[in-house]
């Protein structure tokens, strides 16, 4: 019987609906079909979207309320946008309390993980896809985990769940090079793949491959960053990710996931990854 390999999906900032991923999931389940040539392709891929903006959602809510409907300001449809979207990014921000956002943020992605787990099976080889700020959040999360910053969730007792089985992480559209301004060093990235992976599966090389177009104001090269995110970071991969009409628009920012260019790069790491946990078997 094959392995299966788990793929997590991290939406970016804003409101977002519970089928946020359904077209991804289709058109990445499609492109990966066509590469692996394998009639029984459709069970290779076992994907989660990890729904996190519902932590913020009612709290912002009540803050648009509060401080815009009742004082009756202005470009109220462009002050929804920026509480619901640059809001976000000031809400995650760890803060000194027993319970905070950082930590209901990260709960969905160990709730995410458990049921990868359950479905794809303990040790399956992890693909994440992160988008905007969820790849500060996907990154946050596993660097958590493999520097020990914080524990595995109470109930995470599996190889996957506990970050160990990270091949694959695809960036787009990420701030997280802003991010980096809040340290004086920023030259610890996460290990992709994670450190443990290879141990159980020798042959698969992994890959950290970030999106970026030159047109989105909010997403950035990584590489750049730091000596160690140049090693880190296998290719900042510049893409146009959306037709004539608003590829020049810097609202271009939430295109990635339609991009076929970016579906069909993914499509083929994870051809090439389950190709590996087979040993070359196509």
């Amino acid at each position: 019987m094959s392995q299966s390999l788990a793929v997590l999906i991290v939406h970016g900032m804003g409101q977002q609906k519970e089928e946020y991923a359904d077209e991804l999931k289709e058109q990445l389940a499609d492109a990966y079909r066509l590469r692996s040539e394998d009639p029984e392709a459709s069970t290779h891929l076992c994907m989660e979207a990890v729904q996190w903006s519902h932590v913020f959602e009612s709290g912002e809510e009540e803050l648009f309320e509060r401080l815009v409907r009742r004082h009756d300001l202005r470009y109220q449809g462009l002050r929804r946008f920026i509480i619901h979207y640059l809001a976000d990014a000031i809400a995650y921000q760890p803060v000194e309390t027993a319970e905070h956002n950082y930590d209901a943020v990260h709960h969905t992605i160990s709730g995410a993980l458990r049921r990868l787990s359950e479905r794809c099976g303990p040790a399956a080889p992890l693909c994440v896809i992160a988008h905007s700020l969820g790849a500060v959040i996907a990154s946050n999360y596993f660097y958590d985990l493999q520097y020990e910053v914080r524990q595995p969730a109470a109930d995470a007792n599996t190889p996957l769940e506990c970050g160990d089985t990270l091949a694959l992480f695809y960036s787009m559209g990420t701030t997280l090079p802003l991010w980096s301004l809040r340290y004086r060093n920023f030259n610890r990235p996460i290990a992709v793949p994670s450190r443990g992976l290879h141990s159980r599966y020798p042959a698969v090389d992994g890959e950290w491959v970030n999106f970026y177009d030159k047109d989105d104001i909010l997403g950035y090269p990584l590489r750049s960053i730091d000596p160690a995110y140049e090693e880190a970071v296998r290719e900042d991969y510049e893409v146009r990710i959306s037709d004539w009409l608003r590829g020049w628009n810097p609202l271009c920012h939430s295109e990635y996931l339609r991009s076929p260019e970016v579906i069909g790069r993914m499509a083929d790491g994870l051809a090439q990854t389950w190709r590996a946990v087979h040993g070359g078997r196509v």
